[in-house]
């Protein structure tokens, strides 16, 4: 049955989800590798494609950018449609100066001072773990795929632009990267007891201040990409 939020069918919506956050990346990816993939959801501008990617239902589905709007979705997701695995793919801005563009990271936790905590579940807690299950699978695949691939947390902020650039806090904290949805998905797959992590493409590096551009972001993640489905069909 429809949300609020998704139009789809329940019956429309794969137990297996990789969700980037723009709607145009999760076009593309559909597009590019699954087969007979079809539109699902077009509400809000939030797309969501299923198909086959060697021959196992997948959804692409767009989060959208910020904790909230990762919230709602995840949450309806896991809630009202069974989703069993969603995978965040996303870029994410290094805290290290060893991280450099296009390297993978793939978060074991991630750290957030955020309310989301509070308001959403009554529970105060700043650091939440990725699923063993699925980063076990993914590091394996990785393995396998021979690509290179770094573990650590990540820092979910809620605000992009900030006057703060002093990340030392954050590096201290243990944290390699940041990005602005993956403590709202950890937060909801805790709660409902399911399967969720999140898997970067670094973008841009916050000490170095390298940067890739707005068309690569969308298009030239395919070794993560690639990673992720070849991972997520193994669930």
């Amino acid at each position: 049955m429809p949300t609020v939020h998704i139009e789809a069918k329940k019956e429309d919506i794969a137990k297996r989800v990789l969700m980037p956050g723009d709607p145009n990346r999760a076009r593309y990816i559909a597009m590019k590798y699954l087969e007979d993939a079809r539109i699902v959801n077009t509400l809000r501008g939030e797309f969501a494609f299923t198909g086959k990617y060697k021959g196992v239902d997948v959804t692409v589905f767009s989060s959208g950018m910020g904790i909230g709007s990762m919230g709602i979705y995840s949450y309806e997701l896991f809630n009202d449609y069974d989703v069993e695995y969603i995978i965040r793919i996303g870029t994410a801005g290094s805290y290290d100066k060893d991280l450099k563009l296009y390297d993978l990271l793939l978060a074991d936790s991630v750290y957030s001072k955020t309310y989301f905590d509070e308001e959403a579940g009554h529970e105060n807690v700043e650091i939440i773990n990725s699923s063993f299950d699925l980063n076990s699978v993914i590091m394996d695949t990785a393995r396998i795929k021979n690509i290179k691939l770094k573990i650590g947390r990540v820092h979910t902020t809620e605000s992009f632009y900030t006057e703060n650039k002093d990340y030392s806090k954050f590096i201290e904290l243990g944290c390699m990267a940041v990005e602005m949805e993956t403590y709202a998905l950890l937060f909801n797959a805790k709660k409902f007891m399911k399967h969720a992590t999140a898997l970067f493409t670094i973008s841009d590096n916050l000490i170095t201040h390298d940067e890739i551009d707005s068309i690569s972001r969308e298009k030239k993640l395919d070794e993560m990409i690639y990673l992720a489905l070849e991972s997520i069909i193994k669930k």
